[in-house]
């Protein structure tokens, strides 16, 4: 992949300056620095979130957290800082100022294709209750945790994330509510009863309700007091780091290498397959700098930790979900690194 970009660096400086010879030795030092500081980067985003997983296993390993605590833990998770996050980070977007209507239906359709991908590849298994788990783990990106980070570092400033963020997340969450709802461990079927289920569980559950509260926030542009905004932050900050200790902490590796098969085909397909079809087409629509930088993170970033929490707390055992996340979060430092390279060298970004 490297050369082939190369190469083709090599081709657009030939047209536009003529034969550049004695110069390739600096546009491969150019490369190479580049390569190395989007490495180390990926791997500051990623490693954390990582390790925070492993302290959940070894906390569990020497019994200072058991498996009771950590399934206490995921509940509260779900039901308090994760919405707060949600709410956070659609609240604080001023709309009439960012509105892009092209960018925002951009998203939602390829966020609803992709969907459409992984229930498609979900019927290779058997089991009604891992297809649902597959399914929101090949669709769902950490968007909000690494996309703010990822492109402030590269801009200085991230206005286009949370226009992404309206366009996916909302669908993110209401179809993760409706896979695992209709895919739960002894539904039967689609049913009237699993349908109203399913219904009151998207109107009752908390990431639904708080993705509403800050999309009205944010159009009645409703000032936050000092106090409410200082409690949002610090409960926001938690979602995290908790989950993350909790998933570890019921992380089962057993298990996880029964369902190693789902696990590696939702993991190619997030971090490589969505990228590979989508990122072209929006490059056609032209789409560039912070609105491409965006569009990866949607497409091609790990999968967030909220996948785990949501299945857990809707009756799934979610063993495949933890380990696409795990999977997901190590290689996403090396794929979302080539990636960036690529586009980089293409001027997208």
């Amino acid at each position: 992949m490297v050369k082939i970009v190369f190469d083709y660096a090599y081709k657009m400086e030939y047209l536009k300056n003529g034969p550049i010879h004695g110069k390739i030795g600096a546009y491969e030092k150019r490369g190479q620095r580049l390569v190395m500081e989007n490495l180390i980067f990926s791997l500051n985003a990623t490693v954390p979130v990582f390790l925070l997983m492993v302290l959940g296993m070894v906390l569990r390993r020497i019994g200072w957290v058991d498996e009771e605590f950590a399934l206490k833990m995921n509940s509260f998770v779900f039901l308090v800082p994760l919405p707060v996050m949600v709410f956070k980070d659609l609240a604080e977007v001023d709309m009439n100022e960012m509105w892009d209507g092209g960018f925002v239906l951009f998203c939602f359709v390829v966020t609803l294709l992709c969907i459409g991908i992984s229930a498609l590849f979900s019927l290779l298994w058997k089991d009604g209750a891992l297809r649902g788990e597959f399914i929101q783990a090949s669709y769902r990106s950490s968007a909000a945790i690494l996309g703010m980070a990822l492109v402030e570092n590269m801009y200085g400033s991230a206005e286009m994330v949370p226009l992404m963020m309206i366009g996916s997340v909302p669908l993110y969450n209401i179809m993760a509510v409706v896979v695992l709802s209709l895919t739960r461990p002894g539904e039967q079927g689609l049913g009237r009863e699993t349908m109203k289920k399913a219904l009151k569980d998207i109107v009752t559950n908390p990431i639904i309700i708080a993705i509403v509260l800050g999309l009205l926030w944010s159009l009645l542009r409703i000032p936050m007091p000092a106090i409410m905004e200082k409690t949002v932050d610090n409960l926001s900050a938690t979602a995290t780091p908790l989950g993350l200790i909790a998933m570890g902490a019921t992380f089962d590796l057993k298990k996880a290498l029964e369902q190693k098969a789902p696990a590696i085909t939702a993991t190619v397909l997030k971090l490589v397959g969505f990228c590979a079809l989508f990122l072209p087409v929006a490059a056609l629509f032209g789409f560039s700098g912070q609105e491409m930088a965006a569009i990866l993170i949607m497409l091609g970033s790990a999968t967030t930790v909220s996948c785990y929490v949501m299945a857990q707390n809707m009756g799934h055992d979610g063993v495949m979900t933890s380990s696409t996340v795990m999977l997901t979060t190590i290689l996403s430092a090396f794929t979302l690194t080539g990636w960036l390279f690529v586009l980089r060298t293409l001027n997208l970004l």
